[in-house]
Formats: structure tokens, sequence, C-alpha cells
């Protein structure tokens, strides 16, 4: 009879390889080697009795038995880490420096500072609000200790959700019936500019950029004075533009691709308590 003593690292191990789909993926981001995991893991299903993943043609999945253990294992993971930060609450200190793009920072990171600062008011925070391009080589230089980033490159992260592009306007000036169509984009290196500017070349739509923009607001404020329309993360569509289709000549959105918000962490945050705390809280509140 296989035992039902379900170790916390084994359930980390079956987590973080259900997250990110494989195992040299999951291995960065629990710091295992792939053997190591997929030692935990055989320790794992020898102790539930039967097989948790099962290798398809593109990546892990989860076996029945898997789909039923993941929501137990997650709760057991969140059960624990509570019990961590409430026996740290009064004694946890320190300084972090927390990145995040504009465009992410109300509707996904605001929660996440909230319920950290009000677990640990001792901890000064210090918020960075730039594009993913720029936080991305702060954090491997160490001047930004953890950050909610886009993802720029395969395996880069900890994976987190996936963020939708939407093509959008302000309704009342229908900038998107004129001809060249007229763009506003983010700075060179975005992977919403790189998105938009393939889309209209594979759609053949004649465009020209109006406004070249290293911030958010800058293009918010080309459409929205109707001189453009533009690509935008779909949580950053103010409630008051139309959203793009097919129908205004628009690529359709399944010809966009989907951005991959990750969490980068710094290898000069490692070993600093308040740092796991923020990571716990950034997963606790993001991942999904």
């Amino acid at each position: 009879m296989p035992s039902t003593d379900l170790q916390l690292d084994w359930l980390r191990a079956f987590v973080a390889a259900v997250d990110e789909g494989s195992l040299t993926a999951a291995g960065r981001q629990v710091h295992r080697s792939q053997s190591a995991l997929s030692m935990q893991i055989a320790k794992l299903e020898q102790a539930v009795g039967q097989p948790v993943l099962v290798r398809t043609p593109r990546r892990l999945d989860m076996t029945p038995a898997g789909h039923e253990l993941i929501g137990h294992a997650r709760r057991l993971i969140a059960l624990h880490d509570e019990a961590v930060r409430a026996l740290q609450r009064e004694t946890l200190h320190g300084r972090l420096t927390v990145g995040v793009p504009e465009d992410y920072a109300v509707p996904y990171l605001a929660p996440v500072l909230r319920d950290f600062a009000g677990r640990h008011a001792a901890v000064e925070l210090n918020l960075v609000c730039q594009q993913s391009t720029a936080l991305i080589p702060q954090v491997a230089r160490g001047e930004v200790d953890i950050a909610v980033v886009t993802r720029d490159r395969a395996g880069r992260g900890r994976a987190l959700f996936e963020e939708p592009l939407a093509w959008a306007a302000a309704p009342r000036f229908e900038a998107w019936r004129q001809s060249p169509l007229p763009v506003a984009v983010y700075e060179s290196g975005s992977q919403a500019r790189r998105a938009a500017l393939a889309a209209l070349a594979a759609s053949r739509r004649p465009y020209r950029i109006v406004c070249d923009s290293a911030s958010p607001a800058g293009v918010l404020a080309a459409v929205e004075s109707g001189l453009a329309v533009a690509l935008f993360s779909r949580c950053s569509v103010p409630g008051g533009f139309e959203l793009l289709g097919e129908r205004h000549g628009l690529p359709p959105a399944a010809s966009l691709p989907v951005l991959q918000v990750v969490l980068l962490r710094s290898r000069a945050s490692a070993g600093s308590p308040a740092a796991d705390a923020m990571q716990a809280q950034v997963l606790r509140t993001l991942a999904r």
C-alpha cells in the first residue's frame, strides 16, 4: 500500500512541472537540476501509487490522478507558506525594489503590493515603472530585485499568466477608416510593437506610424485624441475605447501573439527573506 506522506518538496516539484510544462524549465524555477526534480516527482508518484504526469509530444501534461492532486497540492503549499509568513510577520525587514511596466501596474501589481504591505509593513518598498525591455536588464544587474514583465525569450522567468493583445481606438474619431492606417506604437524592442507591425504587414494593410512612444501614456494620448489606432495589452485598454477587429479592417485577434507574463528575480536577492516573501506573494496572487 503506498505511503500517504506527500512531502512538500515533491508537491512543489509537481506544481512547477505543471506550470512550466517541462522538467527543464521547472528545475530553473525551483532551483533544482532536472534529475533532482525528476526524482522528486518519481517519489511523489510512488507515494500516490500511480503516475501524475505524462509526456505529450509538446509538453508535460497531467494524468487523471494529477488533475485530482493539483488543487490539493497548491492549497497545501499555500497553507505552508502562509504559516511561514505568519511567523515572520513581526521580524521581516529589509528593502526591496520591485519593477513592473505601467500597463501591468494597476490591474496586476497593485493587489500584490497591497497585500504584501499589509503583511510586512516593516519592509521598505521601492517601485520602478518602466517597460519590460528596460526592466529585464535591470534585474540582471541587480538594480531591481523582483519584476513582473513580459517574457522576452523562452525559458526566462517564472510563468505567471498569459496576456492577450487587442487593437483599440477612440470610437468617435474612427481612425481605423483612414488609409494608410495611422498607428501609435511602443519603442523599438517592444513585443507589442513587433506584433502590431507584423500583423499589419501580413494582412497587407497600408499603415503609417504617427506616434512612437517609450511610454504607454504617449500611445494612449495619440489614440484618445483620434490620431491613431494602437495594439494594447488587453488589460490596459481604457473603458471608453472600441476594440477593433476584422470588421474594422484590422488583423483578427486570432492572428496576434499572446504575451507571456513572468516573474523575474535578481541573483543579488537570493537569500533575502523579504524577497522570498515578495516572490511568494506574486505567485499566490498572479500565478494561474
